[in-house]
């Protein structure tokens, strides 16, 4: 990270200001005296600033109630964005851990963690994401053996991997996921001749969506929820 940015990431100073204590020497990295802005630091850096050590700040992790209408995207020519949602500073370095389509509703997790972010969503961590859904046409009971054993999408070549079905009532149901390739849930009933009309992200791993946020809203998570994510609380074994 460029060094004007990162003294400008954990102080209240604005970049112009940061630049001004650079030329009058007032920064030192490991010691020495830098006065280039574009000097490349990372977390092995020691920094100071008039000899007061700067510290970058610890990792920020958010849950989001997203509405419709709204992508999982950081930036969208055509459609406004969850992040158009939330006001953190440096907002530039937040992004989304596992996204959901426009039409979606449901939990966002937000995070500038990086692995955490790329773990969520990844098959390997065996993260089980938790849907609320409705079809058009009568859920066929014989789908729950059908999606644990694990469906063709299209053309593509390999099968989904095993997934838990819960049938709620003639069409609503619950699915529990451990992927998140395009559309999935929906190419899912697709496959067995059924449409989604109504899909609702509720659950990841043992996180749950927050009740108390209306959609729109967010908030930070715990300690505790953070690793909630990878918990399979309420996963039957397949």
């Amino acid at each position: 990270m460029r060094l004007d940015r990162y003294i400008a990431s954990v102080t209240d100073l604005s970049r112009k200001d940061v630049k001004r204590l650079l030329k009058d020497a007032s920064v030192t990295v490991d010691g020495e005296c830098v006065r280039d802005p574009a000097f490349q630091v990372n977390d092995e850096h020691s920094v100071e600033l008039d000899g007061q050590n700067l510290r970058a700040p610890g990792h920020r992790y958010f849950m989001l109630h997203k509405p419709e209408g709204y992508v999982c995207a950081d930036k969208d020519r055509l459609h406004a964005t969850v992040f158009e949602l939330m006001f953190e500073d440096n907002m530039e370095r937040l992004h989304v851990a596992g996204r959901l389509d426009i039409d979606t509703t449901g939990l966002v997790l937000v995070s500038d963690d990086g692995q955490w972010i790329h773990r969520v969503p990844s098959p390997t961590s065996q993260c089980f994401k938790r849907y609320r859904l409705q079809t058009a046409e009568l859920i066929d009971p014989r789908c729950a053996k059908r999606f644990a054993e694990g469906v063709y999408l299209g053309e593509e070549k390999r099968r989904t991997l095993p997934a838990q079905l819960e049938i709620l009532g003639e069409f609503e149901a619950l699915l529990s996921i451990q992927e998140g390739r395009y559309h999935q849930v929906k190419r899912m009933f697709g496959a067995v001749g059924n449409r989604v009309v109504s899909l609702h992200r509720e659950a990841i791993g043992g996180l749950m969506l927050d009740s108390d946020l209306e959609e729109g809203e967010y908030r930070a998570l715990s300690e505790d929820e953070i690793d909630a994510c990878f918990a399979q609380a309420g996963v039957d074994e397949l």
